[in-house]
């Protein structure tokens, strides 16, 4: 069996487990089976870390199934291959070729050297941002519910926030908590390092390091932690500015906010957008403009080697950075003053070409099975199924059946990713020696 089919295979066992888990009477509140629709979408969201949701997550599921969903999303946040790996070491075993290759290309690694160093960096740096969060959370959530409850919802929210997974015990997500300047920082402090991937946050770990050492040797860092960080940080700029110009006279959303909580409604809306989940306010009231550019921000993502989705802020910067070099007259495609490779420049167009096509098959297929819907509501629930946001105007429950199953595919194939899926299904392919006379052609 390929590495790829590996891997997919891997989270539709997972879902299996899952959607079994969450049928069980215990997992309900109301101590009885749950529905199979529900569960395996439940189930299927939280491998997956999107955070869309077919009932109330806090009040329909007891305290047992709230931890079956939030075992899933941790596993699903970490990955297939990393969990499974953690759980190998754990039991001590040795690690053979065919093991450390599943690894490296789970986590899209250029060489197959410390991959499992790696997975115990990736588990540790896990533990340190969850436990993090839970400390900050509980100076919030004890004092409104008490240290048993208080403590539950601090690791429940911790460790979905860091794993841009979006679900919350709240029947309104996160709007009982729109001006908290507390909660708003702790969240997005958790969503921006989850989605950043780990290698970016490895390498900040060593240049502080060496700060407060003061090595002479000064880190250099990567051209991914370059192009990662300058286009987040880009991202999260225009999207709080975006936001703000677009709802600051809302009356259902910023409205009813002074100046420095809208600063702050939108710089959360900023980040969420960008695979989290959750949301200050409520998404179905927002105006066109800005459900247009929360679709543009979702379809993005995170970036890669993260527990976000989207095609990934490297992928647009790359596409970026290829149409500056064609209105330039060059014909290196160049960035921080290093040539792409061409074998980077076809997987990132192949990544977007891919996901536009599934998200206009996805939002046609759904259009016919949910057509009383309006088109743009239902454009935003594929965009968000699959880019694993979990955001959604509302209407996630009260589409038909067959939608539900429609979204189920779209989120799986959003964690997986297309080009994953597609050398699952077709095997891996070979590299060939012949080679074709070139032609020109009308482009444009």
């Amino acid at each position: 069996m390929t590495v790829s089919r590996t891997i997919c295979l891997g989270f539709l066992v997972l879902i299996s487990i899952g959607t079994f888990l969450l049928m069980l009477p215990i997992a309900t509140a109301d101590g009885t089976w749950n529905n199979f629709v529900t569960a395996f979408f439940t189930a299927t969201s939280a491998v997956c870390v999107t955070g869309l949701i077919v009932v109330d997550t806090g009040s329909y599921y007891s305290g047992i199934g709230e931890f079956f969903i939030l075992f899933l999303l941790q596993i699903g946040g970490l990955g297939y291959m990393t969990a499974t790996t953690f759980l190998l070491l754990l039991l001590g075993r040795r690690f053979g070729l065919r093991d450390r290759l599943a690894i490296q290309q789970s986590l899209d690694k250029a060489e197959m050297a410390g991959v499992v160093q790696l997975v115990r960096s990736i588990i540790a740096t896990t533990l340190i941002f969850e436990l993090t969060g839970i400390f900050f959370l509980l100076l919030i959530f004890v004092p409104d519910y008490g240290w048993n409850y208080g403590i539950w919802l601090s690791v429940f929210h911790s460790i979905s926030a860091f794993n841009n997974a979006g679900f919350s015990l709240f029947e309104d997500s996160l709007m009982g908590y729109a001006t908290s300047l507390p909660m708003n920082l702790i969240i997005t402090f958790l969503v921006i390092f989850g989605g950043l991937g780990y290698q970016v946050i490895m390498e900040i770990y060593m240049w502080i390091r060496d700060r407060f050492a003061r090595s002479r040797e000064r880190v250099v860092f990567s051209l991914h932690f370059k192009i990662v960080t300058t286009t987040t940080l880009f991202l999260l700029a225009l999207g709080t500015v975006a936001f703000f110009f677009t709802e600051a006279n809302n009356p259902a959303t910023f409205g009813q906010f002074s100046f420095g909580e809208k600063i702050i409604t939108a710089w959360f809306q900023s980040v969420t957008t960008r695979t989290a989940g959750f949301n200050t306010i409520p998404l179905g009231e927002m105006t066109s403009a800005a459900l247009f550019i929360t679709i543009a921000f979702m379809f993005i993502g995170a970036s890669p080697g993260s527990t976000g989705g989207g095609i990934k802020t490297s992928t647009m910067r790359v596409l970026l950075s290829c149409t500056r070099a064609v209105l330039q007259g060059r014909e290196q495609v160049l960035c921080f003053q290093r040539q792409i490779p061409v074998e980077l420049i076809l997987k990132a167009v192949g990544v977007v070409v891919a996901s536009i096509g599934m998200v206009i098959l996805g939002t046609i297929v759904l259009a016919v099975t949910d057509s009383t819907f309006p088109f743009i509501e239902l454009l935003f629930e594929v965009v968000s199924a699959f880019a694993t946001v979990g955001l959604s105007t509302g209407i996630t429950a009260a589409i038909s059946p067959l939608g539900k199953v429609v979204l189920i595919i779209i989120m799986y194939v959003g964690r997986v990713g297309m080009l994953m899926l597609m050398s699952a299904i077709l095997g891996d392919t070979r590299p060939t020696a012949i080679r074709y006379p070139e032609e020109n052609l009308l482009v444009g």
